[in-house]
């Protein structure tokens, strides 16, 4: 256990306050608590695949602590139980959605929100971890025209108002904060603007996002945790007929213009069409995701045409001499690409820890409560509880075991056709 002290910088672009450096330490384990929107378990899956899979050296090991319907005022009254004993290195926040209390904004609702999350923060930084405080997202707007108009403008007002209160409270003890309202907020303006009022970004219910939606939550926090987003630089230099690549990757050879690469770093992979809410791949255009996490580089020297080829996988497309002079990102130019199978191989491994997760904790962990009162000096009681929580802990660690076997070494080929 150690206590960071992250100094906060405000990211114009992106809309979210991230470490100046990098949170999270080689081995950390990392809690990731909120409400429903966390017991979905999709961007909680996507940290935690990217972690894996993206940034397997760090070796992190993730919980997602999701309850339905919570508070934050509901988990500060939970966390001595269900999650100080898994003793987490850094945690995430995501509350605030129903703290609003889906009305206006009063200073009652500021207060109890602004408590629980102290609470929080204070029993986190006693236990030497490090709270990464994220705002709520926020409420679509068709959703809600059709039976409340004007809802999503006053309840968005309040989840604004909650986000500042969580900005504060980072600033004052010093830790980061996930600005995930405005970088929700930003990508729904955009998407709406160019896809229509129906493609929504809070999901078919106005609350709880689909695959897109939480695609940027989790840009929110992976951003706030300080992580740089250099996946690996692959160079081709056409004069010598050889190719480097960065650590995470290997060049197995080199010949007849063909590059043969072995990755045992993955970059991100996306799902669905341009247009489907329910895949990853149609908020892209309206967020920085692949520039500011996900750059995997291709630079190709001494090319002597205007443009060549470039074949990745199964795919080829056209760049310029310049573009490949300077690097294009083959996680942003190829979606379909030899890692996706892997890729996905990965995050359903971490899903099934996941829905394991959220059996363990509301189902058995959190009922230990109810057994502190006349049970619960009974040394035999104190002993089956162990025992259960011991049990469970191992399977999960086991989970994580598999998610974690499941990032295997990556072989494919890159090819660059002069034009």
């Amino acid at each position: 256990m150690r206590y960071h002290i992250c100094l906060l910088l405000l990211v114009v672009s992106s809309s979210s306050a991230t470490a100046e450096g990098p949170v999270l330490e080689k081995g950390d384990r990392l809690a990731i608590i909120g409400d429903s929107i966390t017991e979905q378990k999709q961007y909680s899956k996507f940290i935690e695949t990217y972690l894996l899979a993206c940034y397997p050296e760090l070796e992190i090991q993730s919980f997602q602590f999701g309850w339905g319907g919570e508070r934050a005022p509901g988990f500060a009254s939970r966390m001595e139980n269900d999650l100080v004993p898994w003793k987490p290195d850094v945690v995430t926040t995501c509350y605030g959605m129903n703290d609003g209390s889906y009305r206006a904004y009063d200073d009652r609702i500021g207060k109890a929100y602004e408590d629980g999350m102290r609470q929080i923060i204070d029993r986190m930084k006693k236990e030497g971890a490090t709270v990464v405080v994220g705002s709520p997202g926020v409420v679509d707007s068709f959703t809600w025209a059709r039976d409340r108009p004007d809802f999503d403008q006053v309840y968005n007002d309040n989840l604004e108002r909650l986000g500042e209160i969580a900005k504060q409270l980072a600033a004052e003890n010093k830790i980061p904060h996930a600005d995930v309202f405005h970088a929700m907020e930003k990508s729904m303006v955009a998407a709406k603007a160019e896809l229509g009022e129906a493609y929504h970004i809070a999901g078919g219910d106005g609350v709880h996002p689909a695959a897109n939606g939480h695609l940027i939550m989790a840009y929110a926090f992976l951003k706030a945790l300080g992580l740089d987003g250099n996946i690996g630089t692959i160079t081709i230099d056409l004069e010598s007929a050889k190719a480097e690549a960065s650590d995470g990757h290997k060049v197995v050879n080199s010949a007849k213009g063909i590059h043969q690469i072995e990755s045992t770093r993955y970059p991100f992979c996306f799902s669905g069409d341009q247009k489907d809410p329910n895949g990853t791949a149609s908020i892209l255009p309206y967020s920085t995701f692949n520039q500011d996490l996900n750059r995997f580089t291709l630079k190709v020297r001494n090319l002597t045409s205007n443009h060549a080829d470039i074949t990745f996988g199964d795919v080829t497309k056209t760049f310029s001499k310049q573009q490949l002079s300077e690097g294009i990102n083959l996680a942003a130019e190829f979606l379909n690409n030899p890692f996706v199978g892997p890729f996905n191989n990965v995050m359903n491994a971490v899903a099934r820890k996941q829905s394991f997760e959220t059996s363990m904790i509301k189902g058995f962990i959190t009922n230990f409560r109810q057994l502190h009162g006349p049970l619960g000096e009974d040394p035999e009681v104190k002993a089956a509880m162990e025992v259960l929580r011991r049990k469970m802990t191992e399977a999960d660690d086991a989970a994580h075991a598999k998610a974690k076997a499941a990032v295997v070494p990556v072989t494919y080929k890159i090819v660059v056709t002069p034009k």
